[in-house]
């Protein structure tokens, strides 16, 4: 009995002393898990300011990309004159957040390319990725929303979009940097978030006004047939179609979102009881209007059709709506037209 009770003896003395310690241990463990807990738990801002940014330089979760091109006149030259500091560059016509697919032109990548792309630049799923255009012009814009988006669609939960741009960042008076900063590659593996997606399967089955909204982001020219995009095969708009332009959304003054309560008013004449998808041309200027309505007015039935018209009217049997006229197709031959 003297020899099976002593480990028992030893046992119990031994957890008497460790206890105060393993407790506190746990209770470290737990304060620290809550920690992290109330930090993921805190989304990011669909928007932020140059002042956040500032304040924000030194977080190394934090992750500035600057999607500057040609696009808005800039590109990898600009970007090497001056830019945020410790902001990695990537272009956005260049280096591969659109590709070619079945000969249409500006798609979504494919899930390894996406994950090579966005890996390559130090991004992994628990970075904060804050995209910086160059805030010159609404069409500027789209390309950080189209990267915003895709960004999104791969499963990364928090990104943000500098308001205003590298043009707020200097307004401000604030440093810049020149050269390179070249990113440390990392592994990211993607998450495929379908809700935010819509292909062209999805877009034939809509009938407009009964199951979902069609919107169409385009200048009204393109919308009713008057001109189109150089890679679209027909002019006009997908039937049944509203129109509602990415310009309207953007404020050309301040080279920003126009106010909260604008873009809820503008985006009030939509049916707020179905989902809604957004297309262009591209899917470019489209993703100014997913952002508007998914990410600042909190509408969850937004999705973005990529393919959009390019896409759209490759197929002839395809239906397409216009107001276009003999005389428009006239004054084209004769130059005066589109």
């Amino acid at each position: 009995m003297a020899l099976s009770s002593a480990p028992l003896r030893l046992d119990r003395i031994m957890r008497k002393f460790f206890a105060p310690f393993v407790a506190a241990g746990l209770s470290a463990l737990v304060s620290l898990g809550a920690t992290f807990t109330a930090s993921a738990a805190e989304p990011s801002q669909p928007l932020v300011s140059v002042t956040w940014l500032q304040q924000n330089l030194d977080n190394k979760n934090v992750l500035i990309l600057d999607v500057r091109s040609a696009i808005d006149g800039g590109g990898a030259k600009a970007y090497e004159e001056a830019h945020i500091p410790r902001s990695v560059h990537s272009d956005y016509d260049k280096a591969g957040w659109r590709v070619t697919r079945n000969d249409v032109p500006f798609m979504l990548p494919t899930v390894p390319e996406l994950e090579k792309l966005i890996g390559d630049l130090g991004i992994d799923e628990a970075t904060h990725v804050v995209v910086v255009p160059a805030g010159v012009s609404y069409t500027d814009f789209g390309a950080a929303a189209r990267t915003y988006w895709t960004l999104k669609v791969v499963g990364i939960a928090n990104v943000s979009i500098l308001d205003g741009g590298v043009a707020a960042w200097k307004a401000a008076g604030l440093p810049l940097e020149s050269g390179v900063s070249k990113p440390s590659a990392t592994i990211f593996t993607a998450s495929l978030n379908e809700k935010l997606l819509s292909r062209i399967d999805d877009v034939a089955k809509v009938e407009p006004g009964k199951n979902a909204t069609l919107l169409d982001a385009r200048p009204a020219t393109f919308f009713t047939g008057k001109e189109k995009a150089p890679n679209a095969q027909a002019y006009g708009h997908i039937p049944g179609a509203v129109n509602l332009d990415s310009a309207s959304f953007y404020d050309a003054a301040s080279n920003r979102l126009k106010p909260r309560a604008e873009l809820a008013a503008l985006a009030a004449q939509l049916p707020a009881q179905q989902p809604v998808i957004a297309y262009c041309n591209t899917g470019h200027w489209a993703a100014t209007d997913w952002f508007v309505l998914h990410e600042l007015l909190g509408r969850k039935d937004v999705s973005l059709y990529d393919g959009s018209m390019v896409e759209w009217s490759a197929n002839a049997s395809r239906p397409i709506a216009s107001s276009r006229t003999k005389w428009d197709d006239v004054k084209k031959a004769l130059g005066f037209g589109s």
